[in-house]
């Protein structure tokens, strides 16, 4: 006869519980390096901001050493900064010598900021074309821009409204600038 034996084998394989705390442990990690990419990415945005942001306003300073004043056509701007992205690209890109020729038919205007061109744009930052174009900051909000309102800046102001595309630029202690990027 043969005899059973009264040990058992072990059993192969994971139970319930190990089961549920290698996905809970894998579902963590995977939330962090999401979260990790998420500020990878935001800070990448501000810092691309920051580096548009130089960009223009060394154009603008180009721009009122050869005109004598600065972008855009009103002497003064509205305080917000508002719509004003599309004059600048007209000033710096488009227009310069104000004559309504773009710069493919007048080539006795200078071109400040050759980053601009709507077909060559590999920044991402022009919305639209000729003369109606407008420039974007990397969360896809305009650019602010004002000129000879600011007592820190009697001569101009740019900066994005951040991420939240929201700013307030005549009380600087309000919560919406907190995320703005640039000088006002």
């Amino acid at each position: 006869m043969h005899q059973q034996s009264s040990t058992r084998r072990p059993r192969r394989g994971f139970t319930l519980i190990e089961m549920l705390a290698t996905i809970t442990i894998i579902m963590i990690l995977a939330g962090m390096v999401v979260a990790g990419m998420d500020y990878v990415k935001e800070k990448q945005r501000r810092s691309t901001a920051e580096m548009q942001i130089k960009l223009l306003a060394h154009a603008c300073e180009e721009f009122k050493l050869d005109w004598g004043f600065y972008p855009g056509r009103a002497d003064n701007t509205a305080s917000d900064g508002k719509n004003m992205s599309n004059e600048l690209f007209s000033d710096l890109y488009w227009d310069s010598n104000r004559d309504g020729t773009g710069p493919l038919q007048d080539t006795s205007q200078r071109i400040y900021l050759s980053d601009l061109d709507p077909e060559h744009n590999k920044q991402g930052w022009i919305d639209g074309k000729g003369q109606a174009a407008r420039i974007l900051d990397p969360w896809r909000n305009e650019y602010r821009y004002r000129k000879g309102t600011s007592a820190q800046n009697p001569d101009f102001d740019l900066w994005s409204p951040g991420k939240d595309g929201k700013t307030n630029p005549d009380n600087p202690k309000d919560k919406v600038n907190r995320d703005d990027i640039g000088n006002k």
